[in-house]
Order: C-alpha cells, then structure tokens, then sequence
C-alpha cells in the first residue's frame, strides 16, 4: 500500500481513542495503511506550550459532552474517566515497546478499554496490571519493558519528531504532507486519501 496515515497519539486523550475506533475501517476503506506513532502528549504539551482543553472549565466541560456525542453518533463505548487527566508515561511506553509486534493492537485495545469504557485509574499500577491480565498479557513482562532504555528512547524520539512536525495534541493525523488535528477531521483525513 503506498497510500499512509501517520497517527500520533496518546491513550489519555479520548479524542485519541475515538479517532482510534474509526481509523482502521477508515484505512481498509481506502486501502491505506495506518503508521502508528505513540507519542508522550505531556511532553508535546511542555514542548509547545500547549494544555488540555480540561484546564478551562467550561471547555472541559463541553469538550466532555461532545466527545460522548462523538461516541453515540460512531456507536462506540465511551465514558468520561473521573481520573482524567492521567500520566501515561508507563502506558505509552508499553505501546512503544509492542509496537511491530502481534500484541500491539489487543495492548491498545485493552489500555483504551480500560482508560475510555471501564473509566478506571489507569495511573494505578496494581490497576493497569489488572487490565493486562484480563487481556491475556503477562504484567510483569510489559512492565520490564517499558524500563528497557531503547524503548524510552524511542518513546522520546516519537515524542520530538511530533513535536518538530508541528504537532500540538493528539490525534494528530498526517497523510502525505497534510497534517489533521483531532478525530473531528476524520473526513477530511479520508477525502485527502481518496484524492490522492
């Protein structure tokens, strides 16, 4: 497939797990390919000078509604997480440390599900190891994982080529040189692919 869309995301932000439940129909659609780039939004956040809509109450509040109007009009589960926001740290360096491998799309799967459906405090080791297992993972192998010193590496390098790419929340999407913030432009993301 030469047709790509670069996704840059962060399992703690919903808008990432709603465009994550669209994008691979999406793609399959088109005949595209997803390239999945894990990055660490808190540090896009330092880097940028960026926030969460969250930090403005009525913005969180709203964005809060509209995300779960998102979810009805897609037919996904969704529930806002009371523990939001969360440090994905240790969570996004489990996605790098899976990403070319078989386990990549259940692990995914299963932190979103814990994070966007369950509602849970995915901050919470004990917590997140509870997920794992549900999911058939070995916790404890994730965990050392994510300690391996090649894989913060590359969680950071992802991080900065976001950065450097002009990204300032995730999603964010790219397709050729267009660039695509939010899983609101997940049209706009589909028409590029189709005219491409």
């Amino acid at each position: 497939m030469s047709k790509q869309i670069e996704f840059f995301f962060d399992v703690g932000s919903p808008a990432s797990y709603l465009a994550f439940t669209q994008l691979p129909a999406l793609a399959e659609r088109n005949g595209a390919q997803i390239v999945w780039k894990p990055m660490l939004l808190g540090g896009v956040f330092h880097a940028t000078g960026n926030s969460s809509p969250a930090t403005v109450p009525a913005k969180g509040e709203y964005i809060r509604m509209d995300f779960k109007r998102f979810a009805d009009h897609y037919g996904v589960p969704y529930q806002h997480n009371s523990h939001f926001p969360i440090n994905t740290m240790q969570l996004m360096r489990g996605a790098v440390a899976l990403l070319d491998t078989p386990q990549f799309m259940p692990y995914l799967r299963a932190i979103f599900s814990g994070m966007w459906i369950e509602g849970l405090d995915m901050a919470r080791p004990e917590v997140v190891a509870e997920v794992l297992f549900r999911a058939g993972f070995d916790p404890q192998q994730i965990l050392q994982q994510c300690s391996d010193p090649l894989v913060k590496d590359k969680l950071k390098a992802i991080t900065t080529e976001a950065v450097e790419r002009g990204v300032f929340g995730a999603p964010t999407l790219f397709v050729g040189g267009q660039m695509f913030f939010g899983q609101d432009r997940l049209d706009w993301v589909e028409r590029t692919l189709q005219q491409a």
